[in-house]
């Protein structure tokens, strides 16, 4: 007869405590794998040991994951948002797929190279942040976004390649914070100017790098550290306003395609090799 309160013989109590730690063993890596890392005490513990050659950034660090408290400290002072609706973000991938828009769009980019690297080079960014956001907005816009007619009707409040809104040029001080009727149709004439508008991403971007405390003077490359990825996430996020938005533009940076635009250079051919 079994004595009362033992409901296995002690011969099994080994096995049975065995199989607990192992199960409790197991809940606790899988809370280690799948709880996602707050970003600010990774960043906090990668400056505390910047100069530790041996300290290591977990893999599993994300820099387009976002901590609920860095979600909210961002809404409150930029506006941003969430992510797409799942059949946008849909949509976006199927549009990324058609090839004739993106290489009409490689094109569109190409012309804009020239002005890429210039205003890259005035505001120390990485070329490869802007012509990134840039293929984004092109990749996507509407159908007759950059026609004259459209802009001025109001249908739209994003205008140019970059998809600039009226309020950025307040934001850069280019206009009064109650612009008249005249003022409005000047600045989307020149919000609708291509060469224009790459120079105000530009500006907005380097205005976002004031505003977060990240060093003006210094480009930031998404390959030289995690800090230096979580930031350029950060300023495409607040460009776009939406989660989804910054891990599409790091990938664009590491488009081939992309690349070669940017850094190749054509050399006219050697009339003696000729």
């Amino acid at each position: 007869m079994a004595t009362k309160g033992r409901v296995f013989p002690s011969a099994c109590k080994p096995r049975v405590i065995a199989a607990c730690t192992l199960a409790f063993a197991s809940v606790g890596l899988a809370r280690f794998l799948f709880t996602p890392v707050p970003i600010g005490r990774i960043i906090d513990a990668q400056i505390a040991n910047e100069g530790n050659p041996g300290f290591t950034v977990p893999e599993r660090a994300n820099p387009t994951d976002f901590s609920a408290e860095e979600l909210q400290n961002l809404q409150r002072r930029f506006g941003v948002h969430g992510p797409q609706t799942p059949i946008a973000q849909l949509f976006t991938h199927g549009v990324d797929q058609f090839e004739p828009l993106r290489a009409r769009t490689l094109t569109q980019l190409a012309e804009l190279k020239p002005v890429i690297l210039r205003e890259s080079a005035a505001h120390h960014l990485n070329p490869m942040l802007l012509t990134g956001i840039l293929y984004d907005e092109i990749q996507h816009s509407k159908p007759g976004e950059g026609l004259p007619f459209v802009a001025h009707s109001g249908l739209v409040s994003t205008h140019g390649p970059a998809q600039l809104g009226i309020s950025e040029l307040i934001h850069q001080g280019l206009l009064p914070n109650q612009p008249t009727d005249e003022e409005i149709a000047a600045a989307r004439n020149l919000l609708l100017d291509p060469e224009q508008n790459v120079s105000l991403l530009a500006g907005k971007l380097h205005r976002l790098k004031r505003a977060l405390d990240l060093p003006e003077t210094r480009m930031l490359s998404a390959s030289a550290s995690y800090r230096d990825a979580k930031a350029i996430a950060t300023l495409a996020y607040l460009h776009n306003g939406k989660l989804d938005y910054p891990a599409r533009i790091l990938r664009y940076m590491q488009d081939p395609a992309l690349h070669a635009l940017i850094y190749s250079s054509t050399r006219k051919p050697n009339p003696h090799f000729v």
